[in-house]
């Protein structure tokens, strides 16, 4: 079993601290927002950190799940930071959707001290983190990525190894970019049906009968006809983040996006509105209001 050093416990994050937990490893964990679910985690066991540099040094294997590259970018810099507890042979793994910029930034520095940075950025729900049932989209230096693999497949069901370092998180956001365009086009459709006075079911019936039928209609669809919007738990806000850092890394790489500039206005327009910590299938609701 390794000594595991976890930040970040959200939603996601929390499910795979407990999986880490049924699965034998030794916990020591730091929160980010609340403290709710870093309570639990201590309850079951796991040795709470004064900082991430504390995290570090009680780890061989750190963790990180966290909402943006800024929040990365703070707990791993600085004396109090990551890097600073970092010993050779240590494998520091990012789960989160982050720029690849600031990946690659963290891992010249985490290679500095010794120690090997990874990028895993996660596919699927956190029931299915509870489960071990993720997909993980790892990158980075195969050798480290192969030592760590044996923890990551009690995490994963699904678990790639994709390149050089920062190519999962490149690969998580071009993924993200497409499935929240297509959501936001899904979401308009619907409210259209309403505004042109046709059924919903009757809309869907006919798209779903052909090409266009595919895992993310049937999100949407759950939640414009069915009223449940719990098949895509995503918050406004974070597909308002990921669709952003798409187009960021595009323009970086001196590809300014067009395809993702409609979701990325209208995700933008609905966390303005005060939508943003609504789920993603409820942005029919949001264009159903724009067309009254």
């Amino acid at each position: 079993m390794s000594k595991i050093g976890f930040i970040g416990l959200g939603l996601m994050g929390a499910a795979m601290v407990q999986r880490l937990q049924d699965m034998g490893h030794d916990l020591t964990v730091m929160g980010n927002k609340t403290r709710t679910r870093l309570d639990k985690a201590v309850a079951n066991g796991a040795v709470e950190a004064a900082t991430a540099c504390d995290l570090a040094a009680a780890s061989d294997i750190v963790m990180l799940c966290m909402g943006t590259s800024d929040q990365v970018e703070s707990r791993m810099l600085g004396d109090d930071g990551v890097i600073a507890g970092l010993k050779p042979g240590k494998v520091v793994i990012d789960f989160g959707t982050s720029l690849p910029a600031s990946t690659l930034m963290l891992g010249e520095k985490v290679a500095d001290a010794g120690a090997t940075y990874l990028d895993a950025p996660l596919g699927r729900t956190p029931s299915h983190g509870y489960e071990g049932k993720l997909n993980i989209m790892g990158s980075g230096d195969k050798t480290a990525f192969d030592k760590v693999k044996p923890v990551l497949d009690q995490l994963g069901e699904n678990v790639f190894h994709l390149g050089a370092l920062g190519s999962g998180h490149t690969i998580k956001l071009i993924n993200n970019f497409f499935a929240m365009t297509t959501a936001n086009a899904m979401a308009e459709a619907f409210a259209m049906a309403d505004k042109m006075g046709v059924p919903r079911q009757s809309l869907y019936d006919v798209m779903s009968a052909g090409p266009l039928k595919s895992g993310m209609m049937d999100f949407v669809k759950a939640y414009a006809v069915d009223g449940n919007p719990q098949m895509l738990a995503f918050a406004i806000v974070n597909a308002k983040k990921d669709v952003g850092y798409y187009s960021k890394m595009a323009s970086d790489a001196g590809a300014d996006s067009i395809m993702s500039t409609a979701a990325r206005t209208a995700l933008g327009m609905a966390v303005d509105d005060g939508w943003g910590d609504r789920l993603v299938p409820e942005m029919v609701d949001f264009y159903a209001a724009k067309f009254k």
